[in-house]
């Protein structure tokens, strides 16, 4: 149950940007009270067990909080019901039917759980509260601030985006931290995108695949909240900075924040999505969205990354012809995620010998007593430690390496080997990646 509360639809580094530069106090209020929602959710959601179904009659229902936050509120508008003139309900109930036949047309998928399951979304959650998010069992949105975000409601991929979290939850499983935690995001930006496409009947070469266009309000310099063609042009503006997505694995962001920079990094496959159905051409939620879909439910397990993703979407591809598999791999190819093929092992980020991946070999160590920040990074074979750190990779079993929980004023590391990513707690290191990390700090 791993695609839950955490999944919220802006990340927390805007917000907070937002609530410490923005010179309306009020819009600092609202994005500081949503972030104090959001963590009490969080906190919640480690801690208590998934909401308890709701009751619906028929294939969904929308309800209202009425700008408080008891879930799942009041019942406002059934499947089957005419328009009650409430824009947020009326729009929540297309994106709902829309994303319920989606996939259920186009991939033969009966609701979010495969089984048919009630949907149930509630709006006018908290009072200008600036997000969008799935706990486990249901849909929800808030209205906005009304001066940088508008109700997330408007734009219908939100609605997309939020339901097929649902869907991820009950297939992969995606782990919500690292890699996985950014294909998490990338798949509900994919089946949001092809939806939005869906409805307004466009290929993808028509398309302007932006997620969240029309969310920030017309004193914002912003067309969207993100860019699935071109990762990091979404925003530039004054107070909410330029949009920090990434869309190359050139560029991939080691962090601790944002769960391992799920947001931000979602980015990479997002566009090798964009690229591989422009390359197949027609319409996106056909050819290249069953591909991705087969990937989706392929078995992959929930600490999957970038590589072994990829190398599911090869298989998927395969499978439909020599083309369109061509075209996949030339999409993974052009944000720098090398796929090994349809053999390639399925551990996850973190499966197997290092050496397998890696041509690029870094380590990032921070904290400690001073909060201080560490980097060192080599690319095999143009640098004279290759052969020692190529040693080294051999004998080192990523899957192998302890997790426990970080301690005061120790090291954190962060591994990059290749597009495999490992974090380790100073007390958990062995004594390969201690010698590593000592001679990629040292170099």
């Amino acid at each position: 149950m791993t695609a839950s509360l955490r999944c919220l639809f802006v990340p927390p580094y805007l917000l907070e940007r937002v609530a410490a530069l923005h010179g309306d106090d009020t819009v600092g209020s609202c994005c500081r009270s949503t972030l104090a929602v959001d963590q009490h959710l969080r906190d919640r959601r480690l801690t208590a067990a998934l909401p308890a179904h709701v009751a619906v009659e028929g294939p969904f229902a929308v309800h209202s909080a009425e700008h408080g936050t008891d879930l799942p509120g009041t019942v406002v508008r059934t499947a089957g019901a005419e328009p009650v003139g409430d824009a947020a309900v009326d729009e929540t109930y297309v994106g709902v039917e829309a994303s319920l036949a989606l996939f259920s047309e186009a991939f033969g998928r009966s609701s979010y759980d495969g089984q048919g399951a009630p949907v149930v979304a509630t709006v006018h959650y908290g009072r200008d509260y600036d997000n969008a998010f799935w706990d486990g069992r249901q849909l929800v949105f808030g209205d906005g601030d009304g001066r940088v975000f508008e109700r997330f409601t408007k734009p219908v991929d939100v609605l997309a985006h939020e339901f097929t979290h649902g869907v991820t939850q009950h297939t992969s499983g995606f782990d919500y931290s690292g890699q996985s935690g950014a294909l998490n995001e990338s798949m509900s930006d994919v089946f949001a995108a092809c939806l939005k496409q869906r409805l307004l009947d466009q290929t993808a070469d028509q398309a302007d695949w932006l997620i969240g266009e029309g969310i920030f309000l017309p004193t914002v310099r912003g067309r969207a909240l993100r860019s699935m063609y071109e990762p990091g042009t979404a925003y530039d503006d004054p107070v909410l900075g330029r949009d920090p997505q990434v869309g190359s694995m050139d560029d991939y962001v080691q962090t601790t924040e944002d769960n391992g920079g799920v947001h931000l990094n979602s980015g990479i496959p997002n566009r090798a999505f964009h690229l591989a159905a422009v390359a197949i051409g027609g319409r996106s939620w056909e050819v290249p969205g069953r591909i991705w879909y087969a990937a989706l439910t392929s078995g992959i397990g929930p600490s999957t990354g970038f590589v072994d993703f990829a190398a599911a979407t090869l298989e998927a591809a395969g499978a439909v012809s020599g083309e369109a598999r061509a075209a996949v791999a030339s999409a993974w190819a052009g944000v720098g995620v090398a796929a090994q093929g349809d053999g390639a092992e399925r551990g996850g980020a973190g499966s197997g010998p290092a050496a397998a991946v890696a041509d690029r070999v870094g380590v990032t160590r921070s904290g400690g007593f001073a909060g201080l920040r560490q980097a060192g990074e080599i690319r095999l074979g143009d640098d004279p430690r290759t052969t020692e750190v190529e040693r080294l990779l051999s004998r080192i079993d990523v899957q192998a390496v302890a997790s426990s929980r970080p301690q005061p004023d120790r090291y954190v590391y962060a591994f990059t080997l290749g597009v495999q990513e490992v974090v380790v707690a100073e007390q958990d290191l062995t004594p390969d990646l201690e010698d590593l990390a000592r001679l990629l700090l040292d170099g």
